[in-house]
Parts: C-alpha cells; sequence; structure tokens
C-alpha cells in the first residue's frame, strides 16, 4: 500500500521569543489533501507555528519542509488568511483591488519579491478575481470600499484573496473569530468545498464545532499531540487547557 504524500514536515521544531519557550520538540506531517485543525489556549505557540510554516519566522531548531522545500522557496503555492487584517480598514482600496494583491506573487519574478516593479494583471487575471469572489459569494462587493465590510463579509474577501494566488495549502488563523455561528458554519461549509481541491490547516478556538469538519486535530500548547476527531474527549480537553471546558455540539 502506497504511503501518502507528506505536503509538510516539521521535525523537533522549537522556537522562543527572548527567552520565553513559545514551541518544544514538536513534530508533524500533514498529507496532501488533508483538512487539520489546530486547536489550543491563547499564547500556546498556534500563530507562530503558522508563521513558521509560511516562512515568516525562521526555526531556532529543528527542520520544516513545505511542498519538499525550505518556506520561503514554497510561499507561492501557501494562500494566507490571517486572524486580522494587515492593513487599515479605512485604506482607500475595493474588494476587487485587495482581492487582485493575490495575484501580485504570481506576477512578480523569482527572486525580485522585495523589489519595487509595476505589476500588471491581464485578462486571466482579471477572470480570475471574479471567479474567486463568486467562488466565496461575494462578488456583489466587488466595488465596495473594504473599509465598509462586515466582519463577515471581510473574512470572505481575505479568503478571496488567498485563492487568487491558487495555493496548493490554505493556511488560516482563527477565520471565524469574530463573527456569528451561522457565517461561521458558512465559512467552514466554504472550507470543505474548497478542500477537494487543496490541503487546509486552520486554526480555531472552538474545538467542539471544528470537528464536525476536520478529520484531525492537533492540539498544540508548545508541545504538539495529533488526534482524530473520534479521540477528543474531555480527558484530552482538560490536558491541553489545564481546565474543564464545556463542549457543545454543532449541527450541521
Amino acid at each position: 500500500m502506497t504511503r501518502p504524500r507528506s505536503i509538510i514536515e516539521v521535525r523537533d521544531l522549537s522556537f522562543s521569543y527572548g527567552v520565553a519557550p513559545v514551541l518544544e520538540g514538536v513534530n508533524l506531517r500533514v498529507e496532501a489533501g488533508e483538512f487539520l485543525g489546530i486547536v489550543g489556549p491563547n499564547a500556546g505557540g498556534k500563530s507562530t507555528l503558522l508563521k513558521l510554516i509560511l516562512g515568516l519566522l525562521e526555526p531556532q531548531s529543528g527542520r520544516i519542509r513545505v511542498l519538499g522545500k525550505k518556506p520561503r522557496e514554497a510561499t507561492r503555492q501557501l494562500g494566507y488568511v490571517p486572524q486580522y487584517p494587515s492593513f487599515p480598514r479605512d485604506f482607500p482600496i475595493t474588494v476587487e483591488q485587495t482581492v487582485s494583491l493575490g495575484r501580485i506573487g504570481r506576477r512578480t519574478p523569482a527572486g525580485r519579491l522585495g523589489a519595487w516593479m509595476p505589476i500588471r494583471l491581464g485578462q486571466s487575471d482579471r477572470r480570475l478575481v471574479q471567479r474567486v469572489l463568486e467562488e466565496v459569494e461575494a462578488a456583489e462587493l466587488a466595488r465596495r470600499q473594504i473599509g465598509s465590510l462586515s466582519g463577515g463579509q471581510l473574512q470572505r474577501v481575505l479568503l478571496a484573496r488567498a485563492l487568487a494566488c491558487e495555493p496548493a495549502i490554505m493556511i488560516l488563523d482563527e477565520p471565524t473569530a469574530n463573527i456569528d455561528l451561522r457565517l461561521e458554519s458558512d465559512i467552514f461549509d466554504l472550507l470543505k468545498r474548497l478542500n477537494a481541491r487543496m490541503t487546509i490547516l486552520v486554526v480555531s478556538h472552538d474545538i467542539g464545532f471544528i470537528s464536525g469538519y476536520v478529520a484531525r486535530v492537533t492540539c498544540l500548547n508548545r508541545t504538539l499531540v495529533c488526534h482524530r476527531t473520534d479521540e477528543i474527549d474531555g480527558r484530552v480537553i482538560r490536558t491541553l487547557y489545564g481546565r474543564p471546558v464545556r463542549m457543545a455540539a454543532h449541527r450541521h
């Protein structure tokens, strides 16, 4: 039987901010086509792990490979939806322009990502932007200013921006942290459909909710343990969070 292909490999990873250890001896394998949930307490290292996989931080010990490469060499094949927008909400830019930013990495020659140069998007780029806006059900927002959007609308636009780079891997850091349960379900239903063509890693604060969507949950609190969703119980949660946590069932 052929072993599934690992698309992300993390081995013996450790990282600290100053003298404060954030990650210690983390090992993780993510297979192509997987939908992986990452959960854990605040300051448990979840966002740091994502930034290391994205190549935004460098490991202090251990090794990371993404698509068989160092993370910074694989960035063009990664889509990223941050927990908070990385630009001021009052920045004068439309939804369509925001999503078009996802094409810049595809149109910039290798080795010139940090250089100033004009970026010209062609007709095929504009068609792709329109397509991903339709896919996230935000096409009617194309001419709106980004600052006029609700939290749920903004998350759809940021997801469209990530899709515009045509990623092999989608990485999301608490994409539904500031929206209501109905919109949260809509976003995760969309992610489930997207998983048919890409690998997805998603950080969430709600272990009960994401267990209905993902096949495996990574529990991270400085160190890391993976569980199938049918293994998640009160003992696992107490170990992860250090105290009892009430779980609520979500029906889809």
